[in-house]
């Protein structure tokens, strides 16, 4: 029979589809892969169910429908002070995981290198191995997830091509603040090296923090590719849809990439958030609160479990130390816990390459209704 010659010998199933399917053969409380099991935004419904009546059902623009990208360009001024040009500097994608592929092959060439720091979301190495270059792994601090900059700055080479950051990172949370932007501007000053900057949980922050995208700063946006998630935002993981806004030359390149990707996404939801933007902008304004809510209320019920919380600055994920309820490594430890108690996390392992000895941590998603939360709680508390 014959074999081909896999491209991308270190991939298997992702441990979300693994986990997932776990917890529904086993009845878990799923708080493993990261979606919300409350409702999406009645709101986007009924202009959801507008676009299709109103005939929004073919192919869309590859670029994505106009009213999307102005009203984008809206919220990008209104949130971060910045113009962009809706035509030449906004490409609608089928979620942001085609974005950051699509960035990725618009600039990086066979035998480039690209900084990864880890951990890091699973996505961003099999694209660029697919570009025939090499992922440069630079961990994170194992206790804070920050960035330890002089080590970033040991790992460019004369084929550093690109550098990837996410703030709010998954899967700790962790967040850039202004000390990160000037280390990152100051680090790629005088440089080739391009940049993306993950930022699908931009408006989910916490405390009074602000998140500082990439776009507030014009000598890093002049080099970047920002991403962003409506699914994140808007709790329709399902929809896949994101964007990536990146100046007119790169974006260009993006699209050359996009256009024999994908082409175009699903057309009546870009209508759907074009009123959505404009309409209910308290949605996005407010998401941090609503979450921080859930996160507040999530971490005072661990508090009552051997599992010990860490900070979470941003995002809709929990890190738990469960080191006072097993010494299992991380992917033993989720599967024994799915399994025999009930309740699916995810293991840190799977985000790194060379995961920290000794680590016993794992995520629990807290986008979740309250019920959800409740039944878990109730499971871990019995540990």
């Amino acid at each position: 029979m014959f074999q081909p010659q896999t491209k991308l010998p270190k991939v298997g199933t992702t441990i979300f589809t693994v986990m997932s399917q776990l917890a529904a053969e086993h009845g878990a409380v799923n708080l493993g892969q990261g979606f919300p099991d409350f409702a999406v935004p009645s709101r986007l419904v009924d202009e959801l169910d507008a676009a299709m009546r109103a005939g929004h059902n073919q192919y869309a623009p590859m670029t994505g429908v106009a009213p999307l990208r102005q009203a984008i360009a809206e919220k990008v001024l209104r949130c971060y002070g910045r113009q962009v040009d809706p035509d030449t500097e906004i490409t609608v994608t089928s979620g942001a995981t085609e974005a950051l592929f699509n960035a990725i092959h618009a600039v990086v060439r066979p035998g480039e290198e690209v900084i990864v720091l880890d951990p890091a979301y699973d996505s961003y190495e099999p694209a660029i191995d697919l570009a025939g270059a090499r992922a440069v792994h630079v961990p994170l601090d194992p206790q804070t997830f920050a960035v330890d900059w002089d080590r970033v700055r040991a790992a460019i080479t004369p084929k550093t091509r690109l550098l990837i950051v996410n703030s709010p990172h998954n899967p700790s949370g962790a967040m850039f603040d202004e000390a990160d932007i000037r280390a990152l501007s100051a680090l790629l000053e005088g440089t080739g090296i391009y940049l993306i900057s993950d930022e699908v949980y931009e408006h989910i922050v916490f405390d009074g923090r602000r998140h500082e995208s990439i776009l507030r700063y014009p000598e890093l946006a002049a080099r970047a590719f920002v991403v962003s998630s409506f699914g994140k935002t808007y709790h329709c993981t399902g929809w896949k849809i994101g964007y990536a806004i990146a100046p007119p030359a790169l974006s260009a390149e993006f699209r050359k990439v996009h256009q024999y990707n994908v082409f175009c996404t699903f057309a009546p939801a870009q209508h759907a958030f074009a009123a959505m933007i404009r309409q209910e902008p308290e949605h996005y304004e407010q998401l941090g609160a609503f979450y921080q809510e859930k996160r507040d209320r999530f971490r005072e019920q661990l508090l009552g479990t051997k599992f010990k919380p860490l900070p979470v600055p941003g995002g809709y994920f929990q890190l738990v130390d469960y080191s006072a309820v097993s010494d299992l490594p991380d992917a033993e430890f989720v599967k024994w816990l799915t399994i025999e108690h009930g309740v699916t996390a995810i293991p840190l392992s799977p985000f790194y390459e060379t995961p920290p000895a000794g680590q016993r941590l794992a995520r629990l998603c807290f986008a979740k209704n309250e019920a959800t939360l409740d039944a878990a709680i109730t499971r871990l508390k019995a540990l």
